[in-house]
């Protein structure tokens, strides 16, 4: 195939059309994780109110997963590490994987490289971070699992 057959196989604007496309949902994700991080550090979650509420919290009076990953978020943004751990210590250990898992997505999608994992390794993985997930959710609502409460 030509350089020319091949430009026009990828499409407009040729292969690096074609790599915009593949990155483009990667980049809106990595822009929006960012807006969103920014706007925390903006608008600070600590006043009550000021993102809503927890609506699990509000009827039950269960802190769910998630409860404190705002705060988390903004005690980051402001290098407060020790405070960010206190509000949820899930969200803050869970942050470089995600860096990690968007940059491998991004590489990815920029080389044209599809990555599936194997069945034997998703489906263990699975179930140990919902397993996880459960512990955590079980420990921070009860007396001694207080500081993981946010």
């Amino acid at each position: 195939m030509s350089t020319l057959e091949a430009r026009h196989a990828a499409g407009p604007g040729g292969a690096e059309g074609a790599r915009r496309r593949r990155v483009l949902a990667p980049g809106l994700t990595i822009a929006g994780l960012a807006t969103a991080t920014l706007a925390l550090h903006l608008r600070d979650p600590h006043r009550n109110g000021s993102w809503g509420f927890c609506p699990l919290y509000a009827l039950t009076g269960i802190y769910c997963p998630g409860c404190g990953g705002l705060r988390a978020v903004n005690d980051l943004t402001d290098g407060h590490v020790r405070a960010a751990l206190s509000s949820n210590v899930v969200v803050v250990a869970l942050i470089p994987v995600a860096v990690v898992a968007l940059l491998v997505w991004t590489t990815d999608r920029w080389r044209g490289v599809e990555r599936r994992l194997p069945e034997k390794v998703l489906k263990p993985v699975q179930w140990t971070g919902l397993t996880l997930w459960l512990v955590f959710t079980v420990v921070r609502n009860l007396p001694f699992g207080g500081w993981f409460a946010p």
